[in-house]
């Protein structure tokens, strides 16, 4: 009782500083690394590596959570940034998919995350006479019943007239009606990130740039793991009582390495997504398309669309998965089909490809489970968790806790994170409300405010201090104007950037949301990241020229045929982060 309770003073008083993610703060990690041990070591900061981080350290666990390369760098940053209900799911009879993916989307929207969560509307064009409307409304109202309809509005039957009103830009042989329903949107990288830091404030080590190379065992089990840290080389063991492969898509090579059998494979299924301006097409609310395979959203995103996705087996590079000519070909047709003014590649800002975690069985039932999520302890002291849904990861985070608990030598405590607001919710709602003062306080017009508090909340004011006495940091960062100087600054200071790519791609959207990709304020933002870093002109220099390589490989892979010849253009780029391409010991 004594150790516990004095491992929650140590925690308590680290928690309040700890949410910062600076290069300041990375040798004390390491050293900690080094010298603590912990009840749980996390490898994988994406979505379910920094939920699992954050359950363990809200039921007062000791825990690391060790990232290779960027938090939300894989899956977590390439989704089709949603937090929804899984509506579609209702075909296939998954009710408790459904109805827990709904529960968790009405927490982030109203507890957990209201900062980044917001409500977005969609249209569901309807085409077929007589069957369609009933087949859909009873799907919608089943849907509005399990939660569909809480904290955002049930389902609206519209006429054509009507669906064209709210769609404009749609053919008007393309629907006779249509149906508006609502699901939640966020941006995942930031949330992925923001799940992270909150972590890190009540005491989780979270490191990012830190490789597993090697398990650590004692007799039969596994006892830690040793770590190279990517950026300085330098190698370390961590001790901890379980070891928690939260990996996703690399959910099988960290098997391999521990040299445990695993009770599920992972196969990884590639989604592509494109940009477009918001001009290009008008309308008030997103649009649901059937397809032949699956469904294609058009989802409003700030002053773009996002179109996709694709569904189709990757098998090479984990890291960097291309989009194909005929991805984007197979999107534009198919987007075009209801499209009054049809898209054209000419219209693309940005192309992304993401790769799902799907479980594959040894048998034809295990495989069915590709949207459920799958728990193994798959050796004393090693557990894995992989599949399910970016909406369901505190739930996944859960059951992985849980599966490790019986290596923790403690009795461990049950998870609380359905009532632990991220960092930047506290306060929020009120800051909204002040989002004129805020903005005459610091010469900002009240757009650009609450565009900072739909991405920092409360933590608004430590973003804006940083440009105490340098008032040049709220000036818009050329090229990219929809971001300030300051959240460059920020990126680095807190929330853990280390390259220039983790600003442009994943801290801001920009690799993304502009044609020229980043390019074109690449300079100036190493500038504002590398005087936080310490970089040297030189090393600057580097950073700009291996992002704007990584920029111009991605264009070529997207101009290739197939997987093959657009995988041989993207990894031929350099990466960041070089001391990944070493091989583990």
């Amino acid at each position: 009782m004594t150790a516990q309770r004095g491992r929650e003073a140590r925690t308590s008083a680290r928690a309040a500083a700890s949410a910062q993610l600076g290069p300041e703060t990375r040798a004390e990690t390491w050293q900690r690394l080094g010298e603590e041990t912990f009840d749980l070591v996390v490898i994988g900061g994406g979505i379910v590596g920094a939920g699992t981080a954050l359950d363990a350290a809200t039921r007062g666990l000791r825990v690391a959570l060790i990232e290779a390369r960027d938090l939300a760098s894989g899956t977590s940053s390439r989704s089709s940034k949603l937090f929804h209900g899984g509506l579609r799911y209702l075909e296939q009879l998954e009710f408790g998919l459904v109805r827990e993916a709904l529960r968790e989307r009405e927490l982030m929207l109203n507890r957990i995350a209201p900062h980044l969560v917001k409500p977005v509307s969609f249209l569901y064009p309807l085409t077929h006479r007589g069957w369609e409307r009933p087949y859909t409304a009873a799907g919608l109202l089943l849907y509005d019943t399990m939660g569909g309809a809480r904290s955002v509005p049930g389902q609206k039957h519209l006429t054509r007239a009507g669906a064209l009103r709210m769609v404009p830009a749609l053919k008007r042989d393309a629907l006779i009606g249509g149906i508006r329903y609502y699901d939640a949107q966020a941006d995942d990288a930031r949330h992925t990130m923001t799940v992270a830091r909150t972590a890190a404030h009540y005491g989780a080590v979270v490191r990012n740039s830190t490789q597993v190379v090697d398990f650590l065992r004692e007799a039969d089990r596994v006892s830690g793991v040793r770590v190279r840290d990517v950026e300085s080389g330098q190698e370390s063991d961590v001790r901890a009582h379980a070891v928690i492969n939260a990996t996703g898509v690399w959910t099988d090579e960290l098997q391999r390495l521990s040299g445990s059998r695993g009770r599920f494979r992972v196969r990884s299924s590639k989604g592509v997504h494109i940009v477009v301006p918001r001009d290009r097409i008008v309308a008030e609310s997103g649009m649901i398309l059937r397809t032949e395979k699956s469904v294609l959203f058009v989802i409003p995103w700030r002053n773009h669309w996002v179109i996709g996705t694709t569904d189709t087996d990757w098998n090479l590079d984990l890291a960097h998965p291309s989009a194909t000519r005929g991805d984007i070909d197979y999107l534009l047709e198919h987007v075009n089909k209801v499209l009054a003014t049809p898209l054209t590649h000419d219209d693309i800002e940005g192309v992304y490809a993401g790769l799902r975690p799907l479980l594959a069985g040894e048998s034809e039932e295990t495989s069915k489970l590709s949207r459920e999520h799958a728990v193994a302890r798959v050796a004393p002291g090693l557990v894995a968790i992989a599949g399910g849904k970016y909406t369901t990861y505190r739930v996944m985070a859960a059951d992985a806790v849980d599966a490790a608990a019986v290596d923790v030598p403690e009795r461990v405590q049950e998870s609380i994170t359905d009532k632990v607001p991220l960092v930047g919710a506290d306060g929020y709602h009120a800051l909204v409300n002040q989002a004129d003062h805020l903005a005459s306080d610091h010469g900002l017009h009240p757009y650009r405010v609450r565009h900072l508090l739909d991405r920092y909340g409360s933590l608004i004011g430590d973003v804006l201090a940083l440009a105490d006495g340098r008032p040049d940091l709220l000036k818009p960062i050329e090229a990219a104007p929809d971001y300030l100087r300051v959240e460059a600054v920020y990126a680095a200071t807190d929330e853990g950037a280390l390259h220039l790519e983790d600003v442009l791609a994943r801290r801001t959207r920009i690799s993304i949301e502009y044609p020229h990709r980043g390019v074109d304020c690449a300079e100036q933002v190493a500038e504002l990241v590398g005087d936080v870093l310490g970089w040297t002109p030189e090393q600057r220099r580097e950073e700009v020229d291996v992002y704007r390589a990584r920029v111009e490989a991605e264009r070529d892979s997207q101009a290739q045929p197939d997987d093959e010849a657009a995988d041989a253009r993207r990894v031929a780029a350099p990466e960041a982060r070089q001391r990944l391409t070493e091989p583990v010991s």
